[in-house]
């Protein structure tokens, strides 16, 4: 096989280069994709269907060597272990362009692996992972709707940089990882400071250009590769089967599915479904005894009568406009002893949600390979639990999903969040209820969470999801999904934002893109939703509290000499240590000087205070310490009235009359009361004993 190359221009002097037929060549396709030095191999494969299945079974996996970036994994094994948050989160935006574009009634199982080889710490990887994707599906055998391209979007002083650096992005506005055909998107996911709809709009018409560019390289590539795509059998039911079970069902199904209670349309539909299987088992029983695809038959009807709810009739299965909100009921404060908490319902989906405020020793450290922050003091996590769907299953650690929704509200809560706020703060969302966009409701519920806990977010951040229904020439917007509805239809649009703007979003297509215009129609039907939830939302909680939650440590921020502290912290750690012990309140130390104590109370608060100002103080003429006999001589005592440092108290300085010796008035390891009386140029200090007296 030859290798073959082809290089895209981004703008900026910047280019992405795709090359394949040089390794991996026993896949059905691979490529490497590189943009400077940061070089991603994805390889794909494909195996025949396995019996029994009857959905596509699409696998993606991304993950990255830490020989990449010339380093060795941390901690005791000595090799990459489970994926990370960025791997996983990687992999899933790789997937999500990918799945629309396969042909239908394919269920050929199909892995796609994206691996990184080289890091150079400016590129960033993961939307060469999932051009890479496409490219290598291309190239292959595999048959694939595509090709699909990939870039990230920033803006830096109000333009637009395709594939910034790990630099240039801490200086953007927004964070915009774009997918799509030519003048359509598939996929977007991101963060932003804050930014109207239009902005948005303009920065993905601005991607479509840059995405225009790679397909047409994907193209070139793959006419030259020139591999026939792999024959296969469409696993779709008998037509004559199909139009029986529809003729069965008729108006019946439709019924099922307008139910307004969730409980009772599965009831109804499980009972419907019980009845057709009992109709036509025998009839459409294979000699051999093979039974028909009843799953796969009730999955097409149910589909048809819910979006034909939508096109035919124009409303929902709980009876809602399309544009209409569910009930949404708020509270906060209900938990007594956490920091913040909050109960946000939204039809039957529910979230609890806690905030958490600890030391800025707690924020999360974590190893990077690609380049960008190795710290976070901020993080949101969301738990899914089976009983939040009413049903029984295997607990474990959490899955993708978990951690996806979890990513998409913590991006869209943090633009809010106070710049340089020394606590580390962690959100924690419990779904208790889940039917439809539960990580959303966990971004309301986080907001006032924060709120309650006394955490001075910025502005409230709002999000809701819209839907979409398609049919021949037309489209239909659902405001506020149902499970069904995102299961069923075409589109699952998440934004979240403040008064002032957007701060997150996430879209899921179902089908292969949805062009600009519609991109901004929908942006428009979610900015009028979010205006009604904060409304409600500012209802129960419409600021921050002005204080902080009793239960949660109280800070203090002090400066000390950078060259002190060496002092403070003590051979080995020994001085901090005994601080922390004594008064047991958190001490976190910067470079600068910066000490901040954290502390549950104030006696606490006022003891570490005031020890840390005796370790890293300066000696002060004048000034009355409380100190330590180290040593007794026949002319006086040597007192520690600082860590490490010592004064002479003379036999004359130590009361108020004569004494004979100075065992009369101390003994080794006494505490006394000393006053700096003079410093010579030795920088020995004189203390006086009688002096502190006579203050006293």
């Amino acid at each position: 096989m030859s290798i073959e190359k082809t290089t895209i221009d981004l703008g900026n002097g910047r280019h992405l280069e795709i090359e394949t037929g040089k390794m991996a060549l026993l896949c059905n396709g691979s490529v490497t994709v590189r943009q400077g030095d940061t070089i991603v191999l994805v390889a794909v494969c494909a195996a025949d269907p396995r019996p029994g299945i009857d959905f596509f079974p699409l696998q993606v996996e991304y993950r990255e060597r830490f020989a990449a970036a010339g380093k060795i994994p941390g901690g005791y094994f000595k090799r990459e272990g489970r994926p990370t948050e960025k791997e996983i989160l990687t992999a899933r935006m790789t997937d999500r362009p990918l799945r629309p574009l396969f042909p239908e009634g394919f269920i050929n199982e199909v892995q796609v692996v994206s691996t990184l080889l080289s890091a150079d710490g400016e590129n960033e990887a993961d939307v060469l992972s999932i051009l890479g994707a496409s490219a290598a599906l291309m190239v292959s055998d595999i048959p694939f709707h595509g090709p699909v391209g990939a870039v990230r979007v920033g803006r830096v002083n109000g333009k637009f940089i395709a594939n910034p650096t790990h630099p240039e992005m801490a200086a953007s506005d927004i964070d915009l990882v774009y997918a799509g055909i030519a003048g359509k998107a598939i996929m977007i996911e991101g963060r932003a400071d804050e930014i109207s709809e239009e902005e948005l709009r303009d920065a993905m018409v601005f991607a479509d250009g840059i995405v225009r560019k790679q397909i047409d390289a994907q193209k070139d590539v793959a006419a030259r590769v020139n591999k026939a795509k792999m024959a296969f059998t469409p696993n779709l039911p008998a037509p004559d089967f199909l139009a029986a079970a529809e003729a069965f069902c008729g108006d019946r199904l439709t019924a099922a599915c307008s139910a307004p209670d969730k409980l009772a349309r599965q009831t109804q539909q499980d009972e419907l479904r019980a009845e057709l299987e009992l109709a036509l088992k025998e009839k459409f029983t294979a000699a051999d005894g093979t039974e028909p695809e009843f799953g796969l038959v009730w999955e097409i009807l149910l589909e048809k009568a819910i979006r034909g709810l939508v096109l035919n009739q124009g409303k929902r299965q709980d009876g809602r406009k399309l544009d209409e909100l569910r009930e949404i009921t708020c509270e906060v404060g209900l938990l007594p002893r956490v920091h913040g908490s909050a109960l946000f319902k939204r039809g039957d989906t529910q979230a609890l949600v806690t905030a958490t405020l600890a030391s800025s020793g707690d924020a999360q450290d974590f190893d990077v390979i690609t380049g960008g922050p190795s710290k976070k003091n901020f993080m949101l996590h969301y738990n899914f639990p089976n009983f939040s769907t009413g049903e029984v299953g295997r607990y474990g650690s959490a899955g993708r999903r978990e951690i996806g929704h979890g990513a998409l509200a913590e991006r869209s809560i943090e633009g809010a969040l106070p710049k340089d706020y020394p606590y580390t703060l962690r959100v924690n969302s419990e779904i208790l209820g889940s039917n439809g966009s539960s990580s959303m409701a966990t971004v309301c519920g986080a907001s006032l969470a924060l709120m309650d806990a006394g955490v001075p977010i910025s502005d409230a951040v709002v999000g809701i999801s819209v839907g979409m229904v398609t049919g021949p020439g037309r489209r239909e917007f659902l405001t506020d999904i149902l499970g069904s509805e995102d299961h069923y239809g075409d589109m699952d649009f998440k934004v979240a934002g403040t008064s002032k703007g957007i701060t997150g979003f996430q879209l899921d297509l179902k089908i292969a893109g949805l062009d600009l215009d519609g991109m901004y129609d929908a942006l428009l039907c979610n900015k009028a939703a979010r205006a009604q939830i904060r409304a409600i939302m500012a209802a129960c909680l419409d600021k921050p509290r002005p204080t902080l939650s009793p239960y949660a440590p109280q800070m203090f921020v002090m400066k000390i000499n950078p060259e002190k502290i060496g002092a403070l912290i003590g051979p080995g750690g020994k001085n901090i240590r005994g601080i922390v012990e004594s008064t047991g309140a958190q001490i976190d130390v910067e470079d600068d000087g910066t000490v901040k104590i954290f502390a549950t109370d104030g006696p606490s608060m006022e003891n570490a205070k005031s020890q840390i100002e005796a370790s890293t103080g300066e000696v002060e003429i004048g000034k009355v310490y409380c100190g330590i006999v180290k040593s007794i001589k026949d002319f006086g005592a040597f007192v520690e009235f600082m860590p490490g440092q010592e004064g002479l108290v003379h036999i004359s300085e130590m009361a108020d009359h004569r004494i004979n010796k100075v065992e009369d008035i101390c003994a080794l390891g006494d505490k006394i009361s000393v006053k700096v009386i003079d410093i010579d140029d030795r920088g020995r200090v004189r203390l006086s004993r009688k002096a502190a007296m006579a203050e006293d």
